[in-house]
């Protein structure tokens, strides 16, 4: 007998707690249900960002609301028709992704990374870094992530200058980020993937940086230009800290496994113990505005 579905969720609990609606589990581990065709809000599962995961959207004619747990969305926007509502993860990452930015932040200007490879080589390796107090970090993209990392710096003694697409009290156009530059000891990525932000941070951007800068990229691969990185990087001008890189995953002997200055995780900014809990959340807030008629939160693409 066919199980008519109107919600199609990732995360069972969510499920659990809908109980009441006509609610079914995809996390995508498991082949797509065959009956799709009364869907109406598809959560796209979450994990590494496959195509496959989206293309389902296609197949689900009642389809009207497409949902993210993910914060990024550039994924989903190819299978997209006309109609259709896109909401996002918005603030289902927040901490994490930040708890991970500032991470990546103090490792680098703490040289961490120098200890640790010499201790694994049973050398004790002193001196001097960076560190954090007293450093000037400009936060590129000032979105809920962007903020939650600024909250997160306070303690730190830092002085935080803010650009995003939208100019607001304190926080500048991004049109201005050129004369930023020159003054940052920290550049810190936390804006979306957009058309207007694939390759922001090219060649010209990166010699804006002051001597001794580091960037780091909680955001996507594709804003940075890797082989305009790679070029600072080796000339031992800049310091990099990724957490997303282009290509992605990063394939083995790729040149910036080996380049000097550059700390790497593997996209790890949201895989921490609170995801589940928060993304449980947002799937069934979502699924109740939903089925009460009410506006969606989060809501990126359509009315």
């Amino acid at each position: 007998m066919m199980i008519e579905m109107r919600y199609l969720l990732p995360h069972p609990d969510a499920v659990a707690d809908l109980s009441d609606l006509d609610v079914a589990l995809y996390d995508g581990t498991q082949p797509i249900p065959e009956n799709v065709d009364d869907v109406e809000l598809y959560a796209v599962p979450y994990g590494i960002i496959d195509p496959r995961l989206c293309e389902p959207i296609t197949r689900m004619p009642r389809l009207s609301v497409v949902q993210t747990v993910t914060a990024g969305y550039d994924h989903v926007r190819p299978f997209l028709r006309p109609g259709l509502i896109l909401a996002n993860g918005r603030g289902v990452h927040d901490a994490a992704t930040a708890e991970l930015a500032v991470a990546l932040t103090l490792a680098a200007r703490r040289r961490l990374p120098d200890f640790v490879r010499a201790g694994d080589e049973g050398r004790w390796d002193s001196g001097w870094s960076r560190g954090l107090a007293d450093a000037r970090i400009l936060i590129v993209g000032y979105g809920s992530i962007g903020a939650a990392i600024e909250r997160r710096l306070a303690g730190f003694e830092v002085e935080v200058s803010r650009v995003a697409r939208t100019a607001r009290p304190g926080v500048r156009p991004i049109s201005e980020i050129a004369n930023m530059l020159p003054h940052a000891d920290v550049v810190i990525l936390s804006t979306p993937l957009t058309p207007e932000t694939v390759g922001l941070v090219n060649a010209e951007f990166l010699a804006r940086m002051a001597d001794g800068a580091l960037l780091v990229n909680v955001s996507r691969g594709r804003v940075v230009d890797t082989e305009a990185l790679l070029a600072e990087l080796e000339r031992g001008r800049l310091h990099a800290a990724l957490d997303v890189t282009e290509p992605e995953p990063l394939p083995a002997g790729h040149p910036l496994w080996y380049a000097p200055n550059v700390l790497i995780s593997p996209h790890v900014g949201g895989l921490t113990a609170a995801l589940s809990s928060r993304a449980r959340r947002l799937l069934v807030d979502q699924v109740r505005r939903h089925a009460a008629g009410e506006p969606l939160a989060n809501v990126v693409v359509g009315p």
